[in-house]
């Protein structure tokens, strides 16, 4: 338990290690703003920390623990959760690893332990690599399912965030035609729910929901789908009716325009690229994700591990720094 006073301990895991997360991950901690909003846990294999740090990050001081009863948060130096599963000989950067993706599997069940424990206050992850995990003979698809896993399986969802522009997606890692089959009146307005109930927690007291259409043009009026007026338009329904502020279905192309401008909160997307192209274009660099119905904090960089650049030093950290620092604020605005 911390006390009233104190900043709230973040567990920030590295990601897969043969991507850009370590590097991220120690260049978003190298800057003072993102240490002084917490009290930050590294969790990761140290040699590979230590190697990111040495190439990335040298202004920083490491201090190795193997057991979180040895944490101590001292200002002085960054502590790393010891998980001792990786050397970096089995992370070659930039290539495929089942070791690395069995290990960065590992790194984010360690945090959510111990946020199910309350031993830290939130979790902000780096990137996963799907590919690796399922070399590595872990079967979650991401860091989403492997939460909900660990929390007992509730309904979760994710919610994107990139400055004013807020998007939580009806279903999010399945094919576009797995997702068809999925979007329904049902989990629609479960969607709906789970997005008022998060914007509530981010600090909005009445929050102001849009909710996008499935088909081109909305629909226009059954010609090209019968989607919106069969199965969003009464969820919509059903959520105002509840006392939800809430509107819609709009067509996808100006939804999210309006939402910039100041119209909406949070816009609910039927599907993962209707949400995510129109997050990653407004604002790729600074993107984040939040988890919404964990009984636990977690945010994330909204971005992949990025083999193409990983080892170079360029990958851009602001998106990493972003996700800790609302991981923070999140947990604050709980105590």
């Amino acid at each position: 338990m911390r006390l009233m006073n104190e900043q709230p301990v973040v567990a920030i895991t590295i990601g897969d290690a043969c991507g850009i997360g370590p590097e991220v991950v120690l260049k978003a901690l190298a800057h003072e703003d993102v240490r002084a909003a917490c009290r930050p846990l590294l969790i990761g294999a140290m040699p590979i920390v230590k190697l990111s740090r040495d190439q990335f990050a040298q202004s920083l001081k490491l201090r190795r623990i193997t057991d979180i009863a040895q944490a101590d948060y001292a200002a002085d130096a960054l502590e790393c959760l010891d998980l001792q599963n990786l050397v970096p000989g089995d992370a070659p950067r930039g290539h495929l690893s089942p070791k690395a993706g069995k290990a960065a599997a590992e790194f984010a069940i360690k945090a959510g332990e111990l946020a199910m424990q309350r031993k830290v206050d939130a979790i902000a992850t780096a990137p996963l690599n799907k590919e690796a995990m399922r070399m590595g003979g872990v079967h979650y698809i991401g860091h989403t399912e492997l939460y909900q896993a660990i929390a007992g399986n509730p309904p979760v969802a994710t919610m994107l965030i990139s400055g004013t522009l807020r998007v939580v997606h009806v279903i999010q890692h399945m094919s576009l035609l797995e997702s068809l089959k999925h979007i329904n009146q049902d989990s629609v307005l479960h969607t709906i729910h789970t997005t008022h109930d998060g914007m509530r927690q981010l600090g909005f007291a009445n929050p102001r929901l849009g909710v996008c259409g499935l088909n081109p043009h909305n629909g226009e009026g059954g010609l090209l789908g019968n989607e919106e007026i069969e199965v969003i338009a009464p969820a919509v329904r059903a959520a105002q009716a509840q006392g939800i502020q809430v509107e819609g279905p709009f067509a996808a192309d100006s939804i999210f325009f309006r939402a910039v401008r100041g119209e909406y909160d949070c816009i609910v997307a039927m599907f993962h690229d209707e949400g995510h192209i129109a997050i990653k274009t407004y604002g790729f660099d600074r993107s984040i994700t939040v988890t919404l119905g964990l009984p636990f904090i977690r945010t994330s960089a909204d971005h992949g591990t990025a083999f193409d650049i990983a080892g170079k030093g360029i990958a851009n950290e602001t998106s990493m720094a972003e996700a800790i620092k609302l991981a923070a604020q999140l947990a604050s605005n709980l105590s």
